[in-house]
């Protein structure tokens, strides 16, 4: 698509210096009334803003302006620039008003339109982020696009771009047309005619072929900056275990040591941030999103089910200990982000203000504990960022530090809390980040697992009890009548039309939730859910899922989501679940589309392996015996909870305490002893009643 950049880059040289005269008017902000946090976050700027929805983009083709639509969400710290900047600039504005209908879309509300703009940006430019900042023709068809710009580029630009389709709109419409061609082709799949064949040797060679660019100091990937990408490393983690790679293992244990160890990790507070500026994993843009501490607790679970590392456990307790205290509603629901940005005690926005602390601050707080405190946290050029600031980082065991300061472990332990609770308790009375209140149910549903993965692992029934709270939430508010979801919620309401994501991620929290209570509501329901995405999302061309539903407006382009990212590709998690149930409700349909899904994108998957990591997941499914465990008795639930004790990552559970007809189930259950059968491809052994024959049988 080079000739797409060059085209625009011709273009727009030919009105470089050029500007348009604009005149004074009296516009109005019309994000006021919304409920999303980051629209209202502009909702007193001097643009004209405007959501999206029918209303507005009718005005821009009544009007015949082009639409200037810039995509944020609440936590983005360069989007706080940008608005600082020019946003909130009136001579901006001005420019902005006269010549553009100006759109604001909260991304995470709207992933629709934001993955069509953010499409057609790395199309054009080869890169994308955010503030995604496009411009439109009235229509909707994009013909330039950017992320941040200064303040003088963008007022440049504009000008530019506004003059140009006043005398040579023709020029536009040409670009966009070949535009529009690009976007559209980007994630069109098609049938693969070979016959599917899934082999071990295939994952090796993608994970071979992955290693090169793994950072084997610091774990991750050998770059900055480094996002956690929890679902490679969940992959690669089960990977590891099943085939004995030791090197691997290595790997994701130092991997997930040094996330846990650098400054992305609120070392007060607990939970994540959403990615590290540097190679070591030291400082964060410092938003806390739920996706990825959802994600993350289900990744360390299985890592301390493994390796039995107390500071994985530690990494759970922590994270959801933070996500009860900041993120949870009174409803069961989960809240969205915490900000990157929060004031200063002068009353500044500022990156990590809530975060840092300085070093006389700390000698002042600790005492005659800062030389233990400084040691184990990095008070020191290892652990210094900028402007005399510190974000804490551990770069030692705790046995090297029990060594080198001659304490007992119990004595350490005891002065964390104690070190944790003396700076929460000042951290608190700091101006806190803005929080972004609003509801995702796919976000919601990610959680939702993880609070069931960490209950699986550590027992808590605590944690259970969130994860019931949280479905029933989903259950009672966010399914509709009609049987599809919603996809946000926010002040009692609900209004935007849910995505394949929502569908997808709730269907496997379900799955795992009926795997470790038995109750079949939650079974049943991810059923049913699935039928209705093939009612509504199926292409029955490729065997693949639109993001949209048939009921939704259509955008630029009718996308199909399936390369993995920092959550993985809602296609992915759809084919995994139709492979699981295809095996509760022996659903052949179910059982050929996903072989069908991960056929059509093989070919593609050795090319970029860390992009397909949950596809890898369910290759290894097909490539591996994948057990099928059904556990039928009065002490059923109590021997799924003695069978979670080992890490089996390559098979699903099926239980009853009473006589069940679910195919799996079905003429299994006798009253005197429970019994435990183990079966591939439904072919059975004779079953078992103590749980470590099963496993010994699995194994």
């Amino acid at each position: 698509m080079k000739h797409i950049t060059l085209l625009l880059t011709i273009i727009l040289i030919s009105c470089k210096g050029q500007n348009t005269d604009t005149e004074k008017h009296q516009f109005t902000n019309n994000l006021i009334n919304g409920t999303s946090p980051y629209l209202l976050q502009h909702a007193h700027n001097p643009v004209d803003w405007n959501a999206w929805n029918e209303k507005t983009l009718e005005k821009a083709k009544k009007e015949n302006k082009l639409l200037l639509i810039s995509v944020g969400y609440a936590a983005c710290h360069w989007c706080h620039v940008m608005e600082h900047e020019s946003f909130e600039d009136s001579l901006v504005a001005q420019t902005m008003n006269t010549n553009f209908i100006n759109v604001k879309v909260d991304r995470e509300e709207r992933p629709d339109v934001d993955q069509v703009y953010m499409n057609a940006v790395q199309l054009m430019k080869g890169r994308g982020g955010w503030p995604l900042n496009v411009i439109a023709l009235p229509d909707g068809r994009p013909v330039w696009g950017d992320t941040y710009l200064p303040k003088e580029q963008w007022t440049s630009t504009l000008s530019q771009i506004s003059k140009l389709y006043t005398e040579k709109p023709e020029k536009l419409i040409e670009y966009a047309s070949k535009l529009e061609e690009g976007i559209k082709s980007i994630d069109m799949v098609t049938i693969n005619a070979n016959e599917p064949v899934f082999e071990t040797t295939f994952v090796e060679s993608a994970v071979k072929k992955w290693s090169n660019q793994f950072d084997n100091t610091h774990g991750g990937i050998n770059r900055d900056p480094k996002f956690m990408m929890p679902n490679n490393y969940h992959f690669l983690l089960r990977h590891a275990y099943q085939n004995n790679d030791t090197k691997l293992q290595d790997y994701i244990n130092l991997t997930l040591t040094k996330m846990a160890y650098g400054g992305v990790f609120d070392h007060v507070g607990g939970g994540f941030s959403r990615y590290s500026t540097d190679i070591k994993w030291h400082v964060p843009h410092f938003e806390k999103m739920l996706y990825d501490n959802g994600q993350l607790v289900s990744l360390y679970a299985d890592a301390y089910l493994i390796t039995k590392n107390e500071l994985y456990k530690d990494v759970i307790t922590e994270t959801l200990k933070y996500v009860e205290q900041e993120m949870t509603a009174k409803n069961g629901a989960f809240y969205s982000s915490l900000d990157a940005d929060s004031n200063t005690p002068e009353g500044k926005l500022e990156e990590g203000a809530f975060y840092v602390w300085q070093k006389e601050n700390l000698k002042t707080i600790l005492e005659n504990d800062y030389e233990l405190f400084s040691d184990y946290y990095n008070i020191n050029n290892y652990g210094l960022w900028e402007h005399n600031n510190y974000v804490l980082i551990r770069k030692d065991d705790d046995a090297s530090i029990l060594k080198k300061h001659n304490i007992s472990l119990e004595t350490l332990n005891k002065k964390k809390n104690e070190w944790k609770q003396t700076l929460s308790t000042i951290r608190n009375k700091r101006s806190k980040p803005r929080l972004d209140d609003k509801t995702l149910t796919s976000w919601n549903a990610l959680m939702l697992k993880g609070y069931v993965d960490a209950y699986r692992v550590l027992g808590d029934k605590n944690y259970l009890a969130s994860a019931e709270k949280n479905a029933n939430f989903i259950l009672n508010t966010q399914l509709k009548k009609d049987g599809g979801l919603n996809h946000n919620f926010k002040n009692d309401t609900s209004n935007i039309n849910g995505y394949l994501e929502d569908y997808a991620s709730t269907i496997d929290a379900f799955i795992t939730l009926y795997e470790n209570t038995l109750n079949e509501k939650w079974l049943n329901t991810a059923n049913d859910l699935t039928k209705y995405t093939f009612d509504h999302f199926f292409d029955e061309k490729s065997s693949m899922f639109y993001f949209t539903s048939n009921n939704d407006k259509s955008l630029v382009s009718r996308s199909i989501e399936y390369r993995d990212n920092v959550i993985p590709a809602s296609n992915s998690i759809m084919a995994n679940n139709l492979f699981k149930l295809s095996h509760y409700f022996d659903d052949t349909r179910f059982a050929k589309t996903a072989i069908i899904m991960l056929n059509n994108v093989k070919s593609e998957m050795q090319e970029y392996p860390s992009g397909y990591s949950n596809w890898l997941n369910l290759m290894l499914n097909y490539a591996k015996p994948f057990y099928e465990v059904a556990i039928v008795g009065k002490d059923a639930k109590q021997k799924i909870t003695d069978l979670n004790k080992t890490y089996i990552p390559n098979k699903l559970i099926a239980g009853s305490v009473s006589d069940n007809n679910m195919p799996l189930l079905e003429n299994r259950y006798t009253p005197k002893e429970t019994l435990i059968y183990i079966c591939v491809n439904k072919a059975c052994k004779l079953p078992v009643v103590e749980v470590d024959k099963a496993i010994t049988l699995i194994k």
